[in-house]
Parts: C-alpha cells; sequence; structure tokens
C-alpha cells in the first residue's frame, strides 16, 4: 500500500514554527517513503475559525516547499478536504455505531454537567461524564429526539481491561480501559468532534501514517477502539515530541509565539527554517548539520525521530540563517536584502550601495539586521559603546595609531582599497604595532563598531572626507 500521510491543521491563525514543524515530519515521512502528503482542514471549530487562514496555510507550506500531493488546493479522489462539508458523513458513521451498540444518544444538558464538574472539582478529581444516558433503550432516545430534545452522540468505552498499541517513536502504550471517559462522537451542533473526524476522515483517505504530537499518546486508545468498533485496520502512528522554547514552556498560537511570517518578515530564508526545524527532534545518521530539502527527503527516516522534546532556540536559527545568506550568490543575495533595506538611500549611486550591501553580506543573521551594521555609513554622528570606549582609552599607543592613521589618509589622492592597506601598513610599520591595536582602533573610530568585516572596504565605504572627520573626533 502507497503511504499518505496528512498534514490537517484548524484554521485559527497563522502558523507557528510547532505547526510548521509538524507539517514538515507528516511531509517527509511521506517522501522518504514514496508516498502521498494530504492536505486537510479540520474546521469543525467554528467559532474559532478565522477568515484568510486557510489561503495562509496553503501559501505557508508553498512558501517552504512543502509540496501537497492531494487535498486542499490540489484536489483529489478523496474529497471534499473540508471536515466542514462531511458533516453528513460523520452523522452516518456515528448512527451506524449507535446501531452497534457502540455509541449512545446523550440528552444531559449543560446545567447538569456543570453540576458533575463542580462535585469534581469538589473531589479534586479530573472531570469525566458518568454515562448517565448510557443505558436509555434506542427506541425511547429516538423518540425523544423526534420531539426535539437536543443531544450528542457519545462514543460508549469498555469498562475492563487494557488498550495497547506499538507507536513507532515511544514504543508500546498501554491504557486500562476504565480511565477512558465515554466522549462525544457528535455534538448537538451536528459538528464532529476532532477526535471522531479524525479516525472517520483518516480510514476513507487511506491515511497510512498518522504523524501528531506526543500530547496524543494516552488518547490514541480512543482510537483505536473507533477502529476496532467499524472493523477498521488502524493507521501507523507516529508521535513525535513538542516543540518548545527556552523556558520549558510548549510553542502556541495563543501564546503569540513565532510564526513563519514574523520569520520571513524579519529576513529568515525558507530553506534555513526548513533545515533547522527538521533536526527539533529528528536525528540523521550522518553527522551533518545542513540539509536542503531534497536531501532530507532522501535521508529522513521515523525511527530516527526522537522521544526528547526539541528546544526551540532563535540563535541556533540565527546561525542556519547566516550560512544560508552566505550561500547565495551576489545577484540573489542583493535582490533579497533590499527588501529589508530601510535606510533612506537616495543620493547614493547603486554601485556604492551594492558594495555596502555585499561587504556586509558575511555580517548578519537575517535580512533585517542590515540595517544595524551600517547605519553608520548614513549618518554623521554616531555613539561608541562603553566597550568601544574602554578599549580606545586602554593603551597610549592608540592614540598614536589614530594620529598617524590621520596623516597618512590624508595623503591619499586615488581612493581605493589598495591605497587604504598601504596607509595602514604604513601605521604598522612606523609605530611597530599590530593586531588588535593597529586594527580595532582605526575600525572604532572611523565607523563606530567594534567588528566587521575588511577595514579597508570599510573605509573605503565611508569616503575619505568622512573616515577623517569620523578620526578626528
Amino acid at each position: 500500500m502507497k503511504v499518505r500521510t496528512r498534514f490537517a491543521p484548524s484554521p485559527t491563525g497563522y502558523m507557528h514554527i510547532g505547526n510548521l514543524r509538524s507539517a514538515l515530519f507528516a511531509y517527509l515521512t511521506a517522501k522518504s517513503m514514496g508516498g502521498d502528503f494530504i492536505l486537510r482542514i479540520e474546521d469543525t471549530d467554528q467559532e474559532r475559525k478565522v477568515e484568510g487562514a486557510v489561503d495562509f496555510i496553503c501559501q505557508t507550506l508553498d512558501l517552504v516547499g512543502l509540496k501537497v500531493d492531494e487535498g486542499v488546493g490540489a484536489g483529489g479522489e478523496y474529497g471534499p478536504y473540508f471536515q466542514s462539508e462531511r458533516l453528513d458523513i460523520y452523522k452516518k458513521y456515528a448512527e451506524m455505531l449507535v446501531e452497534k451498540g457502540d455509541a449512545y444518544y446523550c440528552f444531559c444538558d449543560e446545567e447538569r454537567l456543570n453540576k458533575l464538574r463542580e462535585i469534581a472539582n469538589a473531589r479534586k478529581v479530573p472531570f469525566t461524564y458518568d454515562g448517565h444516558c448510557a443505558n436509555i433503550p434506542l427506541e425511547e432516545a429516538r423518540k425523544r429526539i423526534a420531539a426535539g430534545e437536543k443531544y450528542v452522540i457519545r462514543q460508549r468505552m469498555p469498562k475492563e481491561g487494557v488498550t495497547s498499541y506499538i507507536d513507532t517513536v515511544y514504543g508500546e502504550i498501554k491504557v486500562e480501559n476504565n480511565t477512558l471517559e465515554d466522549q462525544i462522537l457528535i455534538k448537538s451542533d451536528g459538528y464532529p468532534t476532532y477526535n471522531f473526524a479524525n479516525v472517520i476522515d483518516d480510514h476513507l483517505m487511506n491515511i497510512t501514517h498518522v504523524n501528531r504530537g506526543n500530547e496524543y499518546l494516552s488518547s490514541t486508545p480512543k482510537y483505536l477502539l473507533l477502529y476496532e468498533s467499524f472493523g477498521w485496520e488502524s493507521p501507523v502512528y507516529v508521535h513525535q515530541p513538542l516543540v518548545i522554547k527556552a523556558d520549558g514552556t510548549k510553542i502556541s498560537k495563543r501564546n503569540k509565539d513565532d510564526n513563519l511570517m514574523d520569520l520571513i518578515n524579519r529576513g529568515f530564508l525558507p530553506e534555513a527554517i526548513i533545515n533547522y526545524l527538521a533536526l527539533l527532534g529528528w536525528c540523521p545518521k550522518e553527522n551533518r548539520e545542513f540539509f536542503t530539502l531534497k536531501e532530507l527527503e532522501e535521508a529522513f527516516d521515523i525511527k530516527r525521530i526522537s522521544s526528547a522534546p526539541g528546544c526551540y532556540d532563535i540563535k541556533k536559527l540565527e546561525w542556519f540563517n547566516a550560512h544560508y545568506i552566505k550561500e547565495l550568490d551576489d545577484e540573489k543575495y542583493l535582490e533579497w536584502v533590499k527588501k529589508y533595506l530601510t535606510l533612506d538611500v537616495s543620493g547614493k549611486s547603486e554601485e556604492w550601495v551594492n558594495k555596502l550591501l555585499i561587504t556586509y553580506k558575511d555580517h548578519i543573521s537575517c535580512g533585517e539586521e542590515i540595517n544595524e551594521v551600517v547605519k553608520n555609513f548614513f549618518t554623521d554622528e554616531y555613539n561608541l559603546s562603553e566597550e568601544c570606549k574602554e578599549f580606545l582609552a586602554s593603551d597610549p599607543v592608540i592614540d598614536l595609531v589614530i594620529e598617524k592613521f590621520i596623516s597618512e589618509i590624508e595623503l591619499i589622492e586615488d581612493w581605493n582599497c589598495d591605497n587604504i592597506n598601504l596607509a595602514i601598513e604604513n601605521v604598522k610599520n612606523s609605530l611597530n604595532v599590530k593586531g588588535k591595536l593597529l586594527y580595532m582602533p582605526l575600525r572604532i573610530k572611523a565607523s563606530g563598531y567594534m567588528h566587521g568585516p575588511g577595514l579597508d572596504a570599510c573605509i573605503y565605504l565611508l569616503g575619505k572626507e568622512k573616515t577623517l572627520r569620523n578620526l578626528r573626533k
């Protein structure tokens, strides 16, 4: 059977990096085994639905190169791929379970359920439905429905024994059946619950592997009991570790954690994001860190998914992104980085701007940083950091280095990097100074920064007049 995985997000807003990692693992699971990647939208929670979220999800997947083989935006023979358009399907299968005795109609109103919750809170135990309607005869239940009573359909859980399964990542998982609540399958508004719709859709869409977060490990037996009731074969479960933040908390939409478009808008490259996220909870066989998406498709193995949480570290992502920026050819880099340049370049030649941006190519970890590292080229004033000030006052020879360099710069008639380097060499030889005591004072005084690209290129871009003015401050 051909491997088929699905990414089934809810259209409740932007995609944070945890969602994207889930989509990536589902995609790589399929592609590593020659299978198909399906996009399904789980929009049964109509209250949380956000306008435009589906388009955003599709654009996000397209932006990072996760091509959808079937589903929303691609079509296919197992549609519709919006759960809100499959309500009759869910109702039919829920009614089948009622006929079999594996589900029942429940008429408990919110007032009664709230009282049960209050009792559970008072006893300091988790709330579970008490099965009050489980033994209502089917004919009586149908008469009450015909009379207009509101109802839900609940799954009838076994009260004895154990349900177990083998998870690809976590091994054998066992759950005592008496801990499983008679969960709702169809809500009073006719919409299915998340758990029920997933089982029906995964079966009807021939999903072979289900990738999802490990928070569902203990609830998977509910799914398996539904598969058993229908006489269906269950898919392979691949419960992957959560993506957590440095403080140990879970990445969440509700907490407005980093989302893909935030990263893109700041100047993170999609290739870098995908490469980094692939390594959050998965370890390749070979000792390497940089992979193209195509290389990930070939190297990915679900058996190498870790059970430990993946820690999302923005500094590590910046390191990956800096690598990918350096790998861009200059033409593509210039086209990309200029989208993030907000400084006023009017009055500057295109040649000068291009040279400036290329000079600082290896000194940024995201696009928006270009403004910070080159801002002193666009102003006549700059403020030195305390670290810079302390260094300039650290050795008496520093003042001599600066004075000598001023005299050497004044002599340059043909302003180019060769002559600037010659001026630096003359300072070195005449004062017998080198290393930090030579280069760092000149860089600090000329540009306002302690670190940066080649000193000759930096001074060339500043220009003779501005360099002298800065050195004399």
